[in-house]
């Protein structure tokens, strides 16, 4: 959800200096501009009007609840990625939250100080040494990565949502999920959109040094290092 989050902060703007990570800037950008319309009519106006009429701690809940589920899946990626404590860290952060936390709807774990990994299937090839490739805007689902790409189809199967076998839960589950999303980043969209940005640019920067981030466990290489291709085990 990550992803639908980011490109939601801000409108589009011109084409400026081309950026060798984004050889479709073209294509991206007017896919980043769909979004963006899309956000503004439709995403952003509903996430506004349910920060302000649900009640902070329902929406704390949620938030919550839909963090424990991506606990889950990150546990199995920290694990297939040889990360030994932060598979420890997720899978007590689950059972901790699930339990005395009630499903998940507080979290407990975090108030333990048991620290957070998140981690998908795309983060899992990274470690593996599979580059990300190009960066790419997917309709609906905004800022990526060939390599997030090609993970996708395994995330989403992995989804705890998805799992539900009525649609209608599937369906509510999922838009609450978005929605939820979308309202944690008003602030920052706000902001964005106050300043002389260009959008496009900004939030593509933004998400690949979230993914380097990720990759390289909040310590990433010199862009110029050699050891750039080689992630941390």
């Amino acid at each position: 959800m990550c992803c639908v989050a980011l490109v939601v902060l801000s409108g589009c703007a011109t084409v400026q200096t081309p950026d060798e990570r984004d050889p479709w800037e073209s294509m991206n950008r007017s896919v980043f501009s769909f979004n963006d319309k899309l956000d503004r009519i439709v995403l952003k106006p509903v996430a506004t009007v349910y920060r302000d009429v649900v009640p902070s701690f329902a929406r704390k809940g949620v938030h919550n609840f839909f963090g424990n589920l991506s606990d889950v899946w990150s546990a199995v990626n920290n694990a297939l990625a040889g990360r030994k404590r932060e598979t420890g860290d997720s899978i007590s952060r689950v059972f901790v939250n699930t339990t005395v936390g009630v499903l998940g709807l507080f979290d407990v774990a975090t108030d333990l100080k048991i620290e957070r990994h998140k981690a998908d299937f795309g983060t899992t090839l990274g470690r593996w040494g599979v580059q990300p490739g190009p960066y790419v805007v997917l309709p609906l689902l905004g800022p990526n990565t060939l390599r997030g790409v090609a993970a996708f189809p395994v995330d989403y199967s992995a989804n705890l949502t998805n799992q539900f076998s009525e649609a209608a839960t599937r369906d509510t589950l999922t838009l609450l999920n978005v929605v939820d999303t979308r309202a944690t980043y008003l602030g920052a969209s706000n902001a964005v959109d106050g300043a002389a940005l260009d959008g496009y640019s900004f939030i593509r920067d933004v998400y690949l040094q979230r993914q380097r981030y990720l990759q390289y466990d909040g310590s990433p290489p010199d862009e110029d290092s050699p050891a750039d291709d080689e992630p941390r085990p």
